[in-house]
């Protein structure tokens, strides 16, 4: 039996990961990002590239570094009652709740809405139909995701992709050293980078993933642990690479893109989906609509067609007896067809506090499965480290939903709580707490 993944095989996991982490948020958050940051551009993609490669990349290493079965068996080392929490809000957060809606809303909102006249409504049922019964056919076959999403969407959306940014940076509008920042890209450039990337949901979404690497890693007949722990960091790195990529180059094209939208980045409602829209119909006229429409609908396709199967598989396991598999995927699908339309701007505006109380847990989480072995995976500090983490998410919330006095108590006595970076020293000081503690006992 082979125990080492040919390059082929490394790049073929590899290309089904990124397909799976390149979502509807991956292609417009990075491209607002460049309009907004202008000639500040640089230290802004490096804050993204932080929490929106980087940290992921972390997420699979740490995956396949612990010899976890995924996510279910990371967290449970905290205890039994975190492990049910934090998956089930986990998986909530990157399934039926948020993202998988956001992919059908994104497509439609982006590709197909100029062509849905004054029943917008009644297109968007439509295509959302479609949309989530394409999803559904490809999760009910878990075991062909690889063959599904790394052979046939991901390059046919590839393929889009690069048409529209190869485009778009050989005739830019303008230089993006000529843009001026606009908003907190002014003065806290880099935190604004890093904060964007939580929009991506890869972090979250990295802990989800690790599960269908290994396996598909296993289906290669790998199945010795050290051998499928080095394997899944290797597809991780080659998938990231091509993020970190598209993402310079998306960016990039936002902000070189200034001129052609700079009216309207003040506007609150103004997204990175839009910009995308103008972009495509002023290099390709009504042929970029059709470019655009495809693009974004097969990069989000592919993206929930991995969370369903994700979300499916994970609670099954989590909840024997009650679902089967596919009766898991039938009812993630259809819920999700029904968030999807409400709108793609009120599926962001519900997940902001979402997202910012479980991005600290799940980027500590990662950090103690990847460093796990040099503390024997204690339980003491796995908790310690989480509940001094967890405080801090909290207040990281209360400055979400705008909670005056939280915000000025935590502005007060909390270091970087107002770049979105408070709950750091609190995960400092409960992992050396219960270093302490357990080194004491």
């Amino acid at each position: 039996m082979n125990e080492k993944l040919t390059a082929r095989q490394l790049t073929l996991i590899g290309s089904m990961l990124f397909g799976l982490f390149f979502g509807a948020g991956n292609l417009i958050f990075p491209l607002i990002l460049g309009a907004k940051a202008g000639s500040t551009l640089p230290t802004a993609l490096a804050g993204l590239l932080i929490t929106a490669v980087g940290i992921p990349l972390l997420g699979v290493m740490s995956i396949g570094i612990s010899r976890s079965e995924g996510l279910l068996d990371l967290s449970g080392r905290v205890s039994p009652a975190f492990r049910l929490f934090f998956t089930c809000a986990l998986y909530l957060t990157i399934g039926p709740l948020f993202a998988i809606p956001r992919c059908a809303a994104t497509s439609f909102t982006i590709g197909l809405l100029p062509f849905a006249g004054n029943q917008v409504w009644l297109w968007q049922l439509l295509f959302s139909v479609f949309f989530f019964a394409a999803v559904l056919y490809f999760s009910l076959k878990p075991s062909k995701i690889l063959d599904s999403v790394g052979k046939l969407l991901n390059p046919a959306f590839l393929l889009f992709l690069g048409i529209m940014l190869v485009t778009a940076l050989v005739k830019p509008v303008q230089s993006a050293a000529s843009v001026p920042p606009t908003g907190d890209y002014v003065t806290a450039s880099f935190s604004s980078g890093f904060l964007q990337g939580y929009d991506t949901l890869d972090a979250l979404a990295s802990l989800a993933f690790g599960i269908i690497v290994i396996r598909a890693v296993r289906q290669l007949g790998v199945t010795e642990p050290g051998r499928v722990a080095v394997s899944t960091v290797k597809a991780g790195a080659v998938s990231m690479t091509l993020m970190a990529l598209i993402y310079a180059a998306t960016a990039l094209v936002g902000a070189q893109s200034y001129d052609l939208y700079a009216d309207r980045l003040s506007d609150a409602s103004f997204t990175g989906g839009d910009a995308f829209a103008i972009i495509a119909r002023h290099y390709f006229g009504n042929a970029g609509a059709l470019i655009l429409a495809a693009t974004v609908t097969l990069c989000c396709m592919k993206t929930a067609v991995g969370l369903v199967t994700s979300c499916s598989e994970t609670f099954e396991a989590m909840f024997p007896g009650k679902l089967k598999y596919p009766q898991w995927a039938v009812l993630f699908s259809g819920a999700s067809l029904l968030i999807s339309n409400i709108g793609l701007s009120q599926i962001i505006t519900f997940s902001a506090p979402v997202l910012y109380f479980l991005y600290p847990l799940a980027i500590v989480l990662i950090l103690l499965g990847l460093f796990g072995r040099f503390f024997g995976h204690s339980k003491r500090v796995y908790q310690w480290t989480m509940v001094f983490t967890w405080a801090a998410a909290l207040l990281e919330l209360g400055r979400v939903i705008e909670l005056q006095g939280v915000i000025t108590l935590a502005e007060r006595f909390l270091p970087l709580y107002a770049y979105g970076l408070g709950w750091v020293i609190p995960a400092v000081v409960g992992f050396l707490l219960g270093l302490l503690l357990d080194r004491r006992s």
